[in-house]
């Protein structure tokens, strides 16, 4: 299986810990690349795909750690796709150099309350010969606000707002308030708006994947049949067909 920047990543924090990271389930014997139960792993079944647009993720310190995380989906099923440890004092320089490539134009996207309004944008319009680079805040919301406040090399990007049409379909975390959606739901909606709307679907089936399996892991259960999987192998199989 290639790995990806969620993967590296992972190792690169998990090297740097100084004691053992005890989320809830942390005894749990998972698939150290799905983070779903072992039995039930579904890394065999992820397909990547090329995409006009790029995401960045900037992860609060221990987010990548956390089993329940939704950015590796992103990165699943995007294959440009880079993630980088947040630093108030210190940002990654590799980063910064990704953001200032002017092959990009670089979106945050955050809601429009946030921001001022002179930076929000509905939808994403790149320069001639520049690509999207959708930038995703990672962690819980106070932790998302913080980073989105305390990050001056964000400041002068426009913001793309997203509008929840309905509640998230997460259920492996409690939704905070205003954070509706997970990071991987807002990414697939991203990804329609940019018009590449073979990985939003695939993306947003791939969500409904790992959902349903996380969930069937936590509660010893048993998977449903047909269940999610069944469906994201005929999303894949709508896609291949079509070309």
């Amino acid at each position: 299986m290639k790995l990806h920047a969620l993967h590296h990543l992972y190792q690169q924090r998990l090297s740097r810990s100084t004691r053992p990271f005890k989320a809830r389930g942390a005894n749990v014997d998972r698939c150290t690349h799905c983070m779903v139960v072992r039995r039930l792993c579904i890394c065999e079944e992820k397909v990547t795909h090329r995409t006009h647009a790029a995401f960045l993720l900037v992860m609060y310190d221990d987010e990548v750690l956390k089993p329940s995380n939704t950015g590796r989906l992103i990165a699943d099923s995007v294959e440009e796709t880079y993630a980088f440890i947040w630093s108030r004092t210190e940002p990654n320089k590799e980063m910064l150099a990704l953001v200032n490539d002017p092959k990009w134009q670089p979106y945050i996207v955050f809601p429009a309350q946030y921001a001022e309004l002179e930076r929000v944008r509905t939808e994403p319009v790149s320069e001639k010969g520049k690509r999207p680079l959708f930038i995703l805040i990672d962690g819980t919301w106070q932790e998302a606000k913080k980073i989105f406040r305390k990050s001056p090399w964000m400041h002068n990007f426009p913001v793309l707002s997203i509008q929840a049409e309905s509640l998230s379909r997460y259920g492996v975390r409690e939704a905070s308030g205003e954070s509706q959606l997970a990071t991987a739901e807002v990414a697939a909606k991203v990804l329609a708006l940019n018009g590449d709307k073979l990985a939003a679907e695939s993306l947003d089936a791939w969500f409904d994947v790992f959902r349903e399996h996380y969930l069937t892991g936590k509660k010893q259960r048993q998977l449903p049949v047909p269940g999610a999987l069944d469906t994201y192998r005929e999303v894949v199989k709508r896609q291949i067909n079509k070309h």
